[in-house]
């Protein structure tokens, strides 16, 4: 497991403990709710469930060539938790408040994360292939080696 790998399944270990803690203050002060729900569920679903995805297929999925992706994977996970952190507190300081010049870092929030989901899916989409297409590149290494 990569240094990436490994951050992305500890960060969502750490937000799924955020959306656990969060989510027990609602039963102790109704009131955290009208500000903290979305980032809540935001955090349950991006930060632990998306964060275990991508550690877990970045770490497990087939790499062709045994291509090292360690770029991507950064990159990966620096805007989708970038991201994640700023609407963490970006969004509920919006909600108290009402300042609306706030939501430009929602904005923001939501490109960096969008951002993430581009690198990953990008990065997947290196290393899936078909049998055949498998096949036809051991092939050609094999050829190359001759």
């Amino acid at each position: 497991m990569s240094f990436y790998e490994y951050l992305f399944v500890r960060s969502s270990l750490f937000f799924l403990l955020y959306t656990v803690l969060t989510g027990t203050a609602f039963y102790l002060w109704p009131g955290l709710v009208p500000y903290l729900k979305t980032a809540h569920v935001h955090a349950g679903l991006v930060g632990f469930f998306l964060n275990l995805v991508m550690g877990v297929a970045f770490w497990m999925m087939p790499r062709p060539a045994q291509i090292r992706q360690e770029g991507l994977e950064a990159l990966a996970y620096y805007t989708l938790n970038a991201g994640l952190l700023l609407r963490l507190v970006a969004e509920p300081w919006a909600l108290y408040s009402g300042n609306p010049g706030l939501r430009a870092l929602l904005v923001l929030s939501g490109v960096l994360q969008a951002a993430g989901v581009a690198v990953f899916a990008f990065a997947m989409s290196q290393r899936v292939f078909t049998r055949e297409q498998l096949l036809q590149m051991a092939a050609a290494r094999k050829k190359k080696s001759v």
